[in-house]
């Protein structure tokens, strides 16, 4: 992790604390675990409704696990208002599931038939999707979910 940190910029490399770090470790399991779920359900969802609908139904489902795996291992948020940060979750949340729905329409629909692409299409495109959009996640609690946590 440290050799990952050595190529960040010198301003943000300098907000890279030790514990900042072990953060980061915590929001990839946990968030990796969130995605996970959230890729999984796609799949029956899938057999109910078209991809669009379904990348965007799997998505809460998968924020809801996140939104408690997040608040309780990642940012040790259990003394600050749930309800406070349920909200800010949810906006963070909105982002996020409009960039992970683009992105996956985009690599479905775009990028796949540009390159002649037809194998796993859907469940590829929404795995990476979900990628991109953990990054901007992370941000995004970090410094309005639970900032100061």
């Amino acid at each position: 992790m440290q050799n990952l940190v050595a190529v960040l910029p010198p301003s943000l490399r300098a907000r890279m604390s030790p514990a900042e770090l072990r953060r980061i470790g915590r929001f990839l399991l946990a968030g990796g675990f969130a995605a996970f779920v959230n890729w999984a359900a796609r799949f029956p969802l899938n057999e109910i409704m078209p991809f669009s609908a379904a990348v965007l139904v799997a998505y809460g489902i998968g924020m809801v696990v996140g939104f408690f795996l997040y608040r309780l291992f990642v940012f040790e948020a259990r003394e600050g208002d749930a309800r406070a940060q349920l909200w800010k979750f949810v906006v963070v949340n909105l982002v996020g599931a409009l960039e992970v729905w683009l992105l996956a329409l985009a690599f479905v629909h775009w990028l796949a038939p540009a390159v002649g692409w037809t194998l796993w299409v859907e469940p590829i495109a929404h795995a990476a999707a979900i990628g991109i959009g953990a990054a901007t996640s992370y941000v995004g609690h970090r410094l309005l979910t639970f900032r100061g946590m």
